[in-house]
């Protein structure tokens, strides 16, 4: 047993946050710890500077804006997560997708993956946000107690084992790893670094598809590597192309692409400019809890899911039912074999010349639009996926849309407005939603704000929470972020990538070499190689 499987309080959203130059900020808005700089904490060699110091390092980006009341942001929210949804063009994987890239971002090493004996160095760079996927690593095989996540031979990870039900047989390698209770049959949480990766089955079997290219790589580096160099090797090449796919692939999906060429070439204005590349980053609350909770807005209410629940049949209750965090795996140790991913359903692996890895006609899941609407089922989150109490089930506290506003409210989070006058001040060319854009959106299919009072609509459409201001731009461009939104994602990666121990900002040479033809690596390719090519594993139930 990892001894990161024990001692976990699970919850998702954070209700504090220590902020560089401010402390820590929190519900009751009173500072738990002084404003001191992380830097401050490295003077002392052990002991009491270790816990002095910051659990996750934020920074603000904008200034700050003002507090709406909670009653108008309640009724956003109800506005936000009633009525119907439409379609966009981006397949239904990246959503997952972004919400694996956002623990990878903001995973707190420090928690869970660092020994007792660390240095204040390691313990401020196990708090840092990078592209480095450390929320699968952990702190390597040489920690004492990341050593759990890994194979004996500490270079290869851990793969999971589905159980048998009815007619489809347990298979290795399609399941997270997971801690054996020492019952046969009671469900079992899994042991990887980062628990959130256990929310929802669509991010649980993205984690375990990534633990799978991790081990190809290593497969593949053949005899001639000395034993002691094959992790790090592996390690490296896989976030190279993880992060071209982010660049190349993923980015440009949910991005303007004339964005992501920009800052990718030009480089940042808001998000840490002029930052030393070997230094580490922080992470801008502007992204953290508003511009990259875009993908709450992608979410389905059902997905074509395999060849046992087709035509929405696997429904976003089932994906939470069948992880652990918020479930519990239907009542099985480890995930049930009818529940294994049909890859074909959610990546079109025909973009990337493979015509044969079509699903069955129909049966593809493109994800929701990014727009001022959620589906119905963010209104009543299970209280393990945000770590509630049981009173919370079934009111606002368990609205998805009231959480996100409420602690974007908590940090006084700056408005759309104030964040697109901060951008043209540094000399990017960001046009300001107007009152009436913001109040109508595209029309039916937006979220009203018909339910508030004059008085409330007037005050919102002056200040506008960044995070529904950055849905509505994105609603606004046919479902791709632009403007405020797109700027401070593609900046934050941007400097995310930058600052990773392996980065393809500071190695523009970086070329990728796993994917089919040269220079391409999307994540179809990912998945192509990391399932070997073969349908079989891509889509092990069939049709």
């Amino acid at each position: 047993m990892s001894p990161t499987a024990e001692g976990r309080t699970p919850r998702h959203g954070r209700e504090s946050f220590f902020i560089e130059g401010e402390g820590m900020v929190g519900p009751d808005d009173a500072a738990a710890v002084p404003p001191v700089t992380a830097r401050a904490n490295t003077t002392a060699a052990s002991g009491p500077a270790l816990e002095a110091a910051p659990t996750f390092r934020f920074s603000r980006v904008g200034p700050r804006g003002v507090r709406l009341p909670e009653a108008t942001l309640r009724k956003v929210a109800l506005a936000m997560t009633g009525g119907s949804e439409v379609d966009g063009t981006i397949p239904a994987g990246f959503t997952y997708l972004g919400q694996f890239v956002d623990h990878d971002l903001t995973f707190d090493a420090t928690t869970v993956a660092l020994g007792d004996g660390i240095s204040p160095a390691a313990l401020l760079q196990g708090r840092s946000p990078t592209l480095d996927l450390d929320s699968m690593y952990g702190s390597g095989p040489l920690d004492p107690v990341s050593a759990g996540f890994y194979e004996s031979d500490r270079t290869r990870l851990r793969v999971g084992r589905t159980t048998r039900f009815g007619g489809d047989k347990a298979r290795a390698g399609f399941d997270l790893p997971r801690v054996d209770t020492g019952s046969a049959t009671e469900p079992r949480k899994a042991d990887i670094p980062d628990f959130r990766n256990d929310e929802n089955l669509v991010v649980a079997q993205t984690h375990a598809a990534m633990i799978r290219f991790h081990n190809r790589v290593v497969a593949g580096l053949g005899p001639s590597t000395p034993a002691a160099d094959r992790f790090e090797k592996a390690r490296r090449k896989v976030v190279l192309h993880y992060q071209w796919m982010l660049r190349t692939d993923y980015l440009p999906k949910i991005c303007d692409g004339d964005v992501v060429t920009d800052v990718f070439t030009n480089g940042r204005a808001v998000v840490e400019p002029g930052a030393d590349p070997l230094s580490m980053p922080t992470m801008p609350i502007e992204f953290s809890v508003a511009a990259f909770r875009l993908g709450h807005s992608m979410i389905r209410e059902g997905y074509d899911w395999n060849a046992r629940f087709p035509d929405g049949s696997g429904t976003l209750d089932f994906l939470f039912t069948f992880s652990r965090t918020s479930g519990d795996l239907g009542g099985n140790p480890t995930l049930p074999s009818n529940w294994i991913a049909d890859w074909r359903r959610m990546y079109r692996f025909s973009q990337i010349g493979h015509d044969e890895l079509k699903p069955p006609r129909g049966a593809f899941n493109l994800a929701r639009r990014i727009d001022t609407r959620l589906v119905d089922p963010l209104a009543r989150l299970p209280i393990g996926s945000f770590g509630g109490r049981n009173a919370d089930a079934g009111t606002i506290r368990a609205n998805l849309a009231f959480r996100n506003l409420v602690r974007a409210r908590m940090l006084r989070l700056a408005s759309g407005q104030q964040m697109a006058a901060l951008l043209r001040s540094k000399g990017v060319a960001v046009a300001t939603l107007t009152k009436a854009q913001l109040r109508d959106g595209t029309g039916a299919s937006s979220a009203t704000l018909d339910g508030l009072t004059d008085a409330q609509r007037e005050a919102f459409l002056k200040d506008t929470p960044l995070w529904f201001y950055v849905l509505r731009e994105a609603e606004l461009n046919g479902g791709t972020l632009t403007g405020v939104g797109a700027r401070l994602v593609v900046e934050t990666f941007h400097r995310a990538m930058e600052g990773s121990t392996h980065s393809i900002v500071r190695s523009p040479g970086f070329r990728p070499d796993l994917g089919e033809k040269d220079g391409r690596f999307r994540m179809a390719d990912l998945l192509l190689f990391a399932f070997e090519g073969q349908e079989a594993l891509l889509a092990p139930l069939g049709d």
